[in-house]
C-alpha cells in the first residue's frame, strides 16, 4: 500500500523496528525512515540486541501473506496474528495509517 509522502511526513517518527518471526527462530532489525524500512538485518532470536521502539511478533506465513499484501495488516494485528509492542503516542500514529 502506497502513502503520499505527506502523509508520511505527519505521521511517521523514525524509529527503531524489530520483527521477531519465532517459527524461524529469527529477528529481523531495521529502521523505520520517511524513506521506508532500511537497514534490514536478520540475528538469531537469542542473539543479544538492544529494545526496539517498534516490536513486531509474527509466523513465518502470515509475514509472506502481508508482504505480498494478501492479508490486511490492521485484521491481522486485531485477531492476533500479528502482536505489535509499541508505545502508546506510536500507536495512534499507525493507527491513522491503517
Amino acid at each position: 500500500m502506497e502513502v503520499e509522502e505527506a502523509d508520511r511526513r505527519k505521521h511517521i517518527e523514525e524509529r527503531s523496528v524489530s520483527v521477531a518471526v519465532p517459527d524461524l527462530a529469527t529477528v529481523f532489525d531495521m529502521r523505520l525512515t520517511l524513506n521506508g524500512l532500511e537497514n534490514v538485518t536478520p540475528r538469531g532470536t537469542t542473539a543479544p540486541a538492544e529494545r526496539a521502539q517498534v516490536r513486531i511478533t509474527v509466523s513465518s506465513d502470515d509475514l509472506v501473506e502481508l508482504a505480498d499484501d494478501r492479508m490486511n495488516f490492521g485484521r491481522a494485528l486485531f485477531s492476533g496474528r500479528v502482536r505489535l509492542d509499541v508505545s502508546f503516542s506510536d500507536l495512534l500514529r499507525l493507527r491513522k495509517l491503517l
